[in-house]
């Protein structure tokens, strides 16, 4: 099996299974308990709460932990949009994932005003469309960091310096497909929220975390009892949380990220020189990209067509946000890009990973030129 889908999930590596499984077993304790067993499951979550806020250069107060990025984006959106009563308008982007984009029309059906900043051509948005769009009722700005399907990185550094010369509007950043795979560092002010999720970087399915920075408040997301210092009700699920630290701690060492790099670079390059009419989604910067991904369309075939042949043959790809793949629509992404629908419907993401090897791209080249030829050869 060659497993080119990891923009979709990761593997769980080995290192992080061994940590979790304890809590599985034995250490089966509620943190919340005095006892002896609650204790060490107290001080597990505390431990995993410094690793992730290592991995963002934070501090572990700061760092509150979720079931993963839809709910820590949904808590950025709703919880931030909440804590400020006096304001009815929210910020975005035409090429959010469905975390951000559906809770800002949730946000709109209930009457807040929502702005959808353009993206160029290459999935690139201009900082003047975003300064303009600014006003004093703004109430948060959700901008993710690198975009899920093409891999555009935007400046949310940048991002940041407008929002706060311009407003005093919150800013989200959601980094669920960034982490682990380029530096994060919330040392510097201006990013006051950002999501993260473990599977992404090879934890387990079902774990995130939500980036609150000191002095920002916003309205919890679960009520209930006193959980995450009373932000985040709900027993916490400790042996998640473990993995979660743990699988931070992995990426924490960027090194392997220059080696997928190289293979990013060998498959895109072989796709684009061997096959006619194959074109790239988003920037040809690949510095402004994230270093694992490819997104590229091939004319007058279907995508699906492609995943479906190169999955007969133990290959995994996608052919957009697996949160979206049951749509046969044209990528909302790749619509908002202005790609043509005839290239939209025959794009496929290749995302690739650490435990990637030369041999399995190699062989992907070796393979899909005859696929993508016999199925424009059937489509006439």
């Amino acid at each position: 099996m060659i497993y080119f889908d990891n923009n979709a999930t990761t593997a769980t590596a080995p290192q992080v299974v061994e940590a979790m499984m304890p809590y599985l077993s034995g250490s089966y304790g509620n943190p919340s308990s005095s006892h002896a067993m609650g204790l060490t499951a107290g001080d597990a979550v505390a431990t995993a709460r410094e690793q992730v806020a290592e991995l963002l250069n934070a501090d572990p107060s700061e760092i509150f932990f979720t079931s993963g990025g839809t709910e820590a984006d949904n808590w950025a959106v709703f919880g931030g949009f909440g804590s400020r009563p006096q304001h009815n308008h929210v910020i975005t982007t035409k090429v959010e994932h469905e975390a951000v984009r559906n809770s800002c029309h949730t946000l709109e059906q209930s009457g807040a005003r929502v702005t959808r900043v353009d993206v160029d051509r290459d999935g690139l948005i201009d900082l003047s469309d975003l300064k303009r769009a600014l006003t004093k009722k703004t109430a948060i700005v959700s901008i993710m960091m690198a975009n899920n399907e093409t891999g555009v990185l935007f400046p949310v550094e940048e991002i940041a310096d407008v929002v706060k010369g311009n407003s005093d509007a919150l800013f989200h950043v959601d980094a669920v497909n960034a982490a682990g795979k380029i530096k994060i560092d919330l040392a510097a002010p201006g990013i006051d929220l950002l999501s993260i999720s473990g599977h992404k970087f090879h934890g387990p399915k079902g774990t995130g975390a939500l980036f609150i920075r000191r002095g920002v408040a916003i309205k919890p997301y679960l009520i209930g009892g006193g959980q995450e210092r009373a932000a985040r009700a709900g027993t916490e699920a400790v042996h998640q949380i473990v993995a979660l630290g743990a699988a931070a701690r992995l990426a924490t060492d960027l090194t392997l990220m220059e080696w997928v790099r190289s293979l990013r670079d060998r498959l895109e390059n072989g796709i684009l020189d061997m096959i006619p009419n194959a074109s790239l989604n988003g920037t040809a910067d690949r510095s402004l990209r994230l270093p694992n991904t490819s997104n590229i369309s091939f004319e007058n075939t279907n995508g699906e067509a492609i995943l479906a042949r190169l999955d007969d043959i133990g290959v995994c790809v996608s052919t957009g946000s697996a949160c979206n793949s049951d749509s046969h629509a044209a990528s909302p992404v790749l619509q908002a890009m202005n790609v043509p629908y005839s290239r939209a419907m025959g794009s496929i993401r290749f995302s690739l990973g650490r435990y990637n090897s030369e041999d399995e791209v190699d062989l992907v080249l070796e393979k899909l030129p005859g696929i993508v030829e016999s199925l424009r050869a059937l489509a006439g």
